[in-house]
This record gives C-alpha cells, structure tokens and sequence, in this order.
C-alpha cells in the first residue's frame, strides 16, 4: 500500500481524531476487518503466518502480511524469528494485547446474543 503524505487531509483528520480520545485511539488500532480476528485467534497461543492463515477464513496473504505488520508496529503483536533452516517465525500476543481479551470475550458473546435476537425477532 502507498503511504499517505503527512500533511495530506487524510492524515492530519486522523491525527486529530487519534488524540481526541481513547475510544477513537482504540477502534483505529483495531479497526478493519481483520485485525481483531487476527488478535483472537492468537489467544491461546503462538502461531505461524501459515497456521493463522488455515484458521481464518477468506483472508489473503498480503492482508494478514499487511494486519500482522500494522500490528506488530503498534505493539500488540510480538514477532519472533527462530534462527533455523528453514526460517521460522511465530507471532504471539504482546501484554498490551491481552489486556484485551475479555473485551473481546464480551464482545464475542454479545455478537452470539445479537446473531440469536436478529434471526429469532420476537
């Protein structure tokens, strides 16, 4: 992807809105499609990129490059790269990140209550 130019609209409104408050600053770290699925899946442990990749469905591999990278950069996904033949890599969840998850237990359950009320309205 191309970076957006510093002083370009696009990035000062973002820089705007990342310091307003914390639940902007939050959804932008976890906002997409992906990257909060990326964050669950790596809750119970270490994975490789092609392990993550065979547990979620319809992501590319330039997608879960480009999330796993974003993530790491923000400190919430820890890359670690084994010196062997061949080269392993495994990404795990950093302490920032699992602070994170019984909000997205919570959010997990309230998503199976709201599937349940939307396809059985009373």
């Amino acid at each position: 992807m191309a970076k957006r130019k510093l002083t370009s609209t696009n990035s000062i409104n973002k820089e705007n809105l990342v310091n307003f408050c914390g639940m902007i600053y939050a959804a932008e770290m976890l906002g997409g499609r992906w990257k909060l699925i990326i964050l669950y899946k790596l809750e119970k442990r270490s994975m490789r990129f092609s392990e993550l990749k065979k547990i979620i469905p319809g992501i590319t591999d330039r997608m879960l490059t480009l999330h796993l990278r974003e993530l790491e950069k923000d400190g919430l996904v820890e890359r670690t790269a084994y010196a062997e033949v061949p080269p392993r890599v495994e990404y795990s969840l950093s302490e920032s990140a699992m602070a994170l998850i019984p909000i997205w237990q919570e959010l997990e359950h309230w998503g199976i209550a709201h599937k349940q009320r939307s396809l059985n309205p009373v």
